[in-house]
């Protein structure tokens, strides 16, 4: 493969990526197919970086306007949800009320289809919402912000590609089934990135700590997938994705916080 064969294929993973992850109009002219959705998988931290330096945007704005960080958290989260069309907040709520209700493997995955929320799912998401609103709050300076918000949004789908190359799909139709199984390749570039985005952004220690949280949290959230549904969906993607990025965010919250 020539460098610019090499580079037109990037530009089109990346491409599909940004169409895969948000609703912003940069995904190819052309139908992608799930074999091209499964290779391209790896540039998701990409699209990720992509959200979080938008978000990060907005709150420089709000802070330049001389809203306090609480506001400016809350305009930040309300920005990266609708950059990503609610596709992780709809999974992490999906993904509780299934887990959570039902009670058995087939009634688990009806619910989890079911676009009505259920009490379990409004729990997850006010969890979500509250811890990463105050981590936001409380680290509160926009250049810090930005480390913050870039490093969340990629490592939190930096684990992505493993975790569907690793955890065999739930069923055979659905977001995550027509995806298919991504390449060992695609996986390991996606967490290779995930790791220099936190260790440039909260430097070696932390990082290895942020690596420990993203990693506790896909054995736990694979093993309650494998056991309860007999493996992974996109909603437990998106369930993934929403945990690991509000623990980073707490993490950066310790981490960056402005001093006295």
């Amino acid at each position: 493969m020539t460098y610019i064969k090499l580079l037109r294929s990037i530009i089109v993973d990346l491409r599909i990526a940004a169409s895969f992850a948000t609703i912003l109009p940069l995904g190819p002219s052309q139908p992608v197919e799930g074999g091209e959705v499964a290779r391209a998988i790896w540039a998701t931290p990409v699209a990720g970086l992509l959200v979080g330096l938008i978000g990060a945007a907005i709150y420089a704005i709000a802070n330049a306007l001389g809203l306090t960080p609480g506001p400016s958290a809350v305009l930040v989260l309300a920005t990266t949800i609708f950059v990503t069309g609610a596709l992780h907040e709809d999974g992490l709520a999906d993904t509780a009320d299934g887990l959570g209700g039902g009670r058995t493997r087939e009634r688990k995955l009806e619910i989890m289809r079911d676009s009505r929320i259920g009490t379990y799912g409004t729990c997850a998401l006010l969890v979500s919402f509250g811890l990463r609103w105050s981590a936001l709050a409380a680290i509160a300076d926009p250049w810090a912000i930005t480390a913050a918000l870039s490093v969340a949004h990629v490592a939190s789908r930096a684990g992505v590609p493993a975790f569907m190359w690793l955890v065999r799909p739930a069923r055979s139709d659905g977001l995550s089934a027509a995806a298919g199984r991504p390449p060992g390749q695609s996986a390991v570039i996606a967490f290779g990135l995930g790791v220099l985005c936190l260790v440039i952004g909260l430097g070696l220690n932390r990082a290895m700590i942020g690596l420990i949280l993203l990693l506790l949290a896909g054995l736990i959230i694979g093993r309650l997938a494998v056991r309860q549904i007999g493996g992974q969906t996109g909603d437990i993607l998106g369930a993934f994705e929403q945990v690991g990025e509000s623990a980073i965010l707490l993490l950066a919250a310790a981490s960056l916080q402005p001093g006295p």
